[in-house]
């Protein structure tokens, strides 16, 4: 029997990582008690900070997120962690499934890891990861780790997801260029250059160092930092100060509070989107046809053709 909005609301906030699964995979598949399970998660669910792991494919972001989940669990904080992969275009499911990699926390009680497809999402980030940030933080792990798909230039989606994001570089694959052309440096709120044992990690730290001083900053904006790290040897000390340092800061004044409020507007925007996603696509075929054919024989243009079937079908005519 199929648990009821409330039964399973009650476990996930008792900590019951059973129920946490099936919540989540309400939120991935937007089963129909979804909207009620959440509103009942509403009160109460904004204690995590939230780390957004991105970077390009082959820095060892997954090496990074292990190594963070270990020195966290060390400090006797609950971890959860999304890993956001690749989908099939077959299943719609995840490919890389970042859970293998990281097997020396699986039977770990104080940590939840779940992959999660991207389906196609731009940026790197399913389109569900803000309501399963919502999830695990009702079931009560206290940081939550997210790391993206690595797919260069559109993983910016991250920095709305995250109170806190590490952008993992590696030297010489050409990473400071390439954080220039991404808007790499508007996102990360820390600078990973990992594998900083290789030769170039320096001159790579340098780069971006000399790129970061000629953004502009507001007063009393977040300065991003650039740490050095050998996440395969557990060399993460910088990494882990600079997170220290960004909640401190995110604690004083109003920076958490502005943060969240970002990530929620992001969110709602989200939903709504998909609702209209959802909408247009339970439209008339017909219709759609139609506007398309005039469209194509140009006796109308796509923008109004657009905000015709936004209109609904009396406006098709």
């Amino acid at each position: 029997m199929p648990d009821s909005d409330g039964d399973i609301v009650a476990r996930v906030r008792a900590g019951d990582a059973r129920a946490t699964a099936r919540l989540l995979s309400w939120v991935e598949d937007g089963a129909p008690g979804l909207a009620q399970a959440m509103s009942a998660l509403a009160s109460g669910t904004q204690g995590a900070h939230v780390i957004g792991v991105t970077g390009a494919p082959g820095v060892g972001k997954s090496t990074l997120t292990s190594a963070l989940v270990g020195e966290y669990r060390r400090r006797g904080r609950r971890v959860g962690v999304l890993a956001v992969d690749p989908s099939s275009p077959f299943s719609g499911g995840a490919l890389l499934g970042d859970r293998i990699r990281m097997q020396e926390h699986s039977t770990d009680p104080g940590v939840f890891i779940r992959s999660m497809a991207s389906r196609g999402h731009l940026g790197g980030i399913a389109a569900a990861t803000p309501q399963a940030i919502r999830v695990l933080e009702a079931a009560g792990y206290d940081v939550i780790l997210v790391e993206t798909v690595g797919v260069g230039q559109s993983e910016v989606d991250v920095a709305a997801t995250a109170d806190s994001t590490i952008v993992v570089l590696a030297p010489g694959m050409g990473d400071g260029i390439q954080a220039a052309k991404a808007g790499i440096l508007e996102v990360g709120d820390i600078l990973c250059v990992n594998k900083s044992d290789r030769d170039g990690a320096e001159s790579t730290a340098r780069e971006i160092r000399q790129m970061l001083s000629m953004t502009p900053r507001s007063d009393g904006a977040w300065s991003p930092s650039v740490v050095l790290a050998v996440a395969s040897r557990g060399e993460i000390g910088p990494v882990v100060e600079a997170l220290d340092e960004r909640e401190g800061w995110l604690a004083e004044a109003r920076h958490l509070h502005d943060r969240r409020r970002q990530r929620a507007a992001e969110e709602i925007l989200a939903i709504a989107l998909g609702q209209v996603r959802r909408r247009l696509a339970d439209a008339d075929g017909a219709a759609l046809d139609g506007l398309a054919a005039r469209v194509a024989e140009g006796t109308l243009d796509p923008f109004s053709a657009a905000s015709l079937l936004l209109e609904g079908p009396g406006h098709l005519r």
